[in-house]
């Protein structure tokens, strides 16, 4: 990935339109159900009947970006315009929350640059993208970070996206328990309900259902009693928005569930909105929010990241001269 498309919705009081809230839409090729023109073309219908003093809140189960987008912007206006989307310790008293430090998926020797500069960064938690590349590469990886560091120093987790076939998933689950891991995001792909639920109950490497939510937001009590997942993770922008990413947790919550939160490599803008909702729940696990400074034209914001933690400087300003 070189680029991805964002869509910004700007909202004002008439005669007011220096003091305004912004909330971003950041579909996801091959993900999100919204993506591209669909996003597109709903947001210009919901800003062409807000301006025309026609818009009252709908359904957008089918649009999650578009409902993160909504629900950002509308909280951020009534908080003033400061970017200020809950009134809670991160925005206010600047708490800073853990998250993993992501190591993504290319040659071996890249991924081991990655390990090394996490650690050396103080994250106490890092992620492995998996399944990219040969497992036995894979398995060397995880045997040199666990070589160098064990379990009760630094702790891993594994994404598969959906990598492993249901024939192979259960061996290669045998042989990554071997490196002491925390959890394997999404071993096999959506759609294979039965199989999951089968993994699910013997597998000897807690599992987070991450891809498998984005369908299933009609039935989310139904899918974690059917596959009984050890966690799910909620992308806010995939999941729902905020509101569904809440039904999300009351269902997890409800059934025993582990989860945390995650961007989906939005801007800071969107960014920014996740930390704080992050900061609703007292979730101690490492959240997954350490995407933004993935970009080279990112808006300037008062996040920062510092020893595996996200905060919210007040020292640092935001630059969104983009949108006067």
């Amino acid at each position: 990935m070189r680029k991805k498309d964002s869509y910004y919705l700007k909202v004002w009081d008439s005669g007011i339109p220096e003091v305004f809230g912004l909330g971003e839409a950041g579909p996801l090729s091959g993900l999100s159900p919204d993506f591209g023109a669909v996003a597109e073309e709903k947001l210009k219908g919901i800003c062409g009947s807000i301006n025309g003093g026609g818009w009252t809140p709908e359904d957008l189960s089918a649009f999650p970006s578009v409902q993160f987008a909504l629900e950002t912007a509308f909280t951020d206006l009534q908080h003033g315009g400061i970017r200020k989307v809950f009134d809670n310790d991160f925005y206010v008293r600047h708490s800073p929350i853990s998250i993993n430090g992501l190591i993504w998926m290319g040659p071996k020797d890249f991924m081991r640059k990655q390990i090394v500069e996490k650690i050396a960064a103080g994250f106490t938690t890092i992620k492995l993208k998996i399944g990219a590349i040969d497992f036995e590469e894979e398995l060397g990886l995880l045997k040199f970070i666990r070589t160098e560091f064990a379990g009760e120093k630094l702790v891993l987790r594994v994404d598969a996206n959906g990598a492993f076939s249901p024939s192979d998933a259960e061996e290669k689950l045998k042989r990554l328990s071997e490196y002491d891991l925390h959890s394997i995001e999404q071993p096999i792909a959506v759609n294979q309900e039965e199989t999951l639920a089968a993994l699910c109950e013997k597998t000897p490497v807690p599992i987070a259902l991450d891809e498998e939510l984005i369908p299933n937001f009609h039935r989310k009590e139904a899918l974690l009693e059917a596959v009984r997942p050890q966690y799910i993770i909620l992308k806010p922008s995939l999941t729902g928005g905020m509101a569904g990413s809440r039904e999300w947790i009351r269902a997890a919550e409800k059934s025993g569930t582990g989860w945390w939160i995650t961007s989906a490599l939005e801007s800071n803008i969107g960014l920014n909105a996740i930390c704080q909702f992050t900061a609703e729940f007292d979730n101690p696990l490492p959240q997954g929010l350490g995407t933004g400074k993935l970009y080279t034209n990112n808006f300037a914001s008062p996040l920062e990241i510092h020893r595996g933690s996200i905060f919210y400087d007040p020292e640092r300003s935001w630059d969104l001269s983009y949108f006067n």
